[in-house]
């Protein structure tokens, strides 16, 4: 049809009925996280850098784990470069919408969310938190190198600063679909609030900000699924219409590697996604280590993934009630949604958008997690640039209060640099694609790089370092190579029906004609995004093996790791090392060098059995 006045743009426009009310309850929301800042700021001391840093290393688990939640809702939602054809930013708008376009089958990834807990509490976190490190690439240095430790802290740094700006960017174009409000103008306000309450507070201030923000996201999602159901007519309604296009999905069993979402995928590959996001991911594992204790440190994984379990339901079921309610008009063809970020807040606005207040709920929800997310990242960013890139390189020890004002300047600096990237991520739509395409070229390196070092004593530092340069490079080309297969239209993944036969406006559909694509794609490069993580761990864990084998054969010495850098499972089979003045032992390792670090080595051993 021909658009009219009174068409698609006119319904647009009478669905942002953003009251006076939903303003206050939006700016109470940013007061809360100011409060929040000065309290922890200026009220209670956070000057030296373990109070700024870890929260002293006497947090409660509760709080943590619903911090853990909060933020982790910001994340990119698709890990790998079929993010360019399902543009969803995070997983609070992006799983609703995932429902609404391919189905339910997504809804098995909890399994692999359960399997990581179990992995994660046995094997990585009991390193880390008896190491009693800040930076988790601290790790790298003390098993490996300081080579290999830059390699993965510079991975780290370029993937959050080139993540952060869509942190900010997506929840502003839910606040726009909602309001009209221009994203130039929301944007540096939550920005700049964000920037203090972090860089006053320290963790402290993040965690706490974090636990009133989530219960605001508890709040808005509740409101929503509630509200949308009554008016819909019911959860009969809401699961037939779904049923009848086959959003309902069964577990695929198809062991296909290309199929999109399959049980093998979700479970096995999400295992390892979460693996990486969660066990050896800066921005997690610095909450884990405020805890004093490896047990409430467990206790934190476990009921973080309950919380997110529930948040993740909800979301599914949201998108579901997304179709329901527009089974017979799609807003996305009808152009009512301009972006699949939309989907919901246009959802919100329908059902809530009479009740002065509640959509001011669901919106201070979506940017509770923008602050969280981007709160919790800044925070261990300067953790990094303190840890990793400074003292290692640096030899001026810098005084309580100068080390201070240097992870505050990390902060106020990287906020406000992120804040700049965002006016050119408005502008150019691609750099979404490349930033998920970055994170997914990253992922399975650092978890193949960790896992070496946790669960293989016999990795050298060539080999991790070479293990992971090799796994960068082959996901680099392969995630690009997939990038551009699906921009040039070679690959397509069909999502399930929608129809326009229902609308009561008028309303313009462009019609596009496909051009035939000859050209042939690599096999490999139809292989679903859900292996990705796997696939770049396998082939540096393959690599470092090997290097590290090469080495042996050429006489190279490799020093077993101390006991205590290794998973506990390992440390039973772990025998004694030589004593540094057996004559055996000072034929062998004929070097000084070699037997200074061989002493240190037993020494670490024979304190950690005292100890134990």
């Amino acid at each position: 049809m021909e658009e009219i006045p009174g068409g698609v743009k006119e319904m647009a426009y009478q669905m942002q009925k953003f009251s006076w009310a939903d303003y206050v309850v939006f700016v109470f929301m940013l007061a809360i996280s100011a409060v929040v800042g000065i309290y922890w700021g200026f009220v209670k001391d956070q000057s030296s850098q373990n109070d700024y840093l870890l929260g002293g290393r006497n947090m409660k688990v509760i709080p943590v784990s619903m911090s853990l939640v909060a933020s982790w809702l910001l994340r990119n939602y698709y890990n790998g470069p079929y993010y360019a054809e399902n543009l969803v930013g995070i997983t609070l708008l992006g799983s609703p919408t995932e429902v609404y376009m391919h189905g339910t089958q997504y809804a098995f990834i909890m399994g692999g969310i359960f399997l990581m807990s179990i992995v994660m509490t046995q094997v990585y976190l009991p390193v880390f938190h008896e190491l009693k490190i800040t930076s988790n690439y601290e790790y790298l240095s003390l098993r490996f190198d300081n080579r290999v430790r830059l390699f993965g802290s510079i991975l780290f740094a370029f993937t959050l600063v080139g993540w952060l700006p869509i942190v900010i960017y997506v929840p502003a174009l839910a606040f726009n679909q909602v309001t009209g409000v221009d994203v130039h103008v929301i944007t540096p306000i939550v920005c700049l609030v964000c920037i203090f309450y972090t860089s006053a507070g320290g963790l402290q201030a993040v965690v706490w900000t974090d636990v009133i923000q989530i219960t605001a996201m508890f709040g808005a999602m509740a409101l929503v699924a509630i509200k949308g159901t009554i008016d819909v007519g019911g959860v009969g309604v809401v699961w037939q219409r779904n049923l009848d296009t086959q959003r309902i999905e069964y577990p695929n069993w198809d062991p296909n590697p290309t199929a999109r979402h399959t049980i093998w995928s979700l479970v096995i590959g999400g295992l390892v996604y979460w693996l990486q996001a969660n066990a050896v991911n800066q921005t997690m594992v610095q909450r884990y280590l405020a805890l004093p204790t490896l047990r409430g440190a467990k206790w934190s994984v476990f009921l973080f993934c309950i919380g997110i379990s529930i948040l993740y339901c909800f979301c599914l079921y949201c998108g579901l009630l997304i179709y329901a309610r527009f089974h017979d008009c799609d807003p996305l063809q009808t152009k009512l949604a301009k972006a699949k970020d939309q989907l919901l807040p246009l959802l919100v606005m329908d059902v809530l958008g009479d009740i002065p207040g509640l959509p001011g709920v669901f919106v201070a929800g979506i940017f509770s997690a923008a602050l969280s997310s981007l709160s919790t990242s800044l925070n261990s960013m300067s953790a990094v640039v303190l840890e990793d890139f400074y003292k290692p390189f640096f030899k001026r020890q810098l005084t309580e209060r100068q080390t201070n004002w240097l992870l505050k300047g990390v902060v106020i600096l990287l906020g406000c640099v992120c804040l700049g990237l965002v006016f050119i991520v408005e502008k150019m739509g691609t750099i979404l694609q490349l930033t998920m395409t970055l994170e997914a070229m990253t992922m399975g390196p650092q978890l193949g790089v960790f896992t070496m070092g946790i669960l293989m004593p016999w990795v050298d530092a060539t080999g991790a370092l070479a293990g992971g340069m090799c796994g960068l490079i082959t996901m680099s080309w392969w995630c690009l190579s997939a990038q551009l297969a699906i921009a040039s239209g070679q690959i397509v993944h069909p999502h399930k029906i929608l129809s326009t036969e229902g609308c009561q406006y008028n309303f313009t559909i462009s019609n596009t004609t496909e051009l035939p694509v000859t050209a042939q794609v690599s096999p490999v490069l139809h292989v679903s995004y859900m292996w990705y993580t796997l696939a770049g761990a396998l082939v540096a864990i393959c690599v470092g093996l090997a290097v590290s084998q090469v080495n042996r054969w050429r006489g190279k010495v490799h020093v077993l790791p101390s006991p205590n850098l290794l998973a506990p499972q390992l440390r039973g089979l772990y025998k004694d090392p030589p004593h540094p003045g057996d004559d055996s032992y000072i034929r062998a390792y004929d070097s000084k060098k070699v037997r200074f670090t061989l002493s240190w080595v037993y020494n670490e051993f024979t304190l950690t059995k005292k100890i134990h």
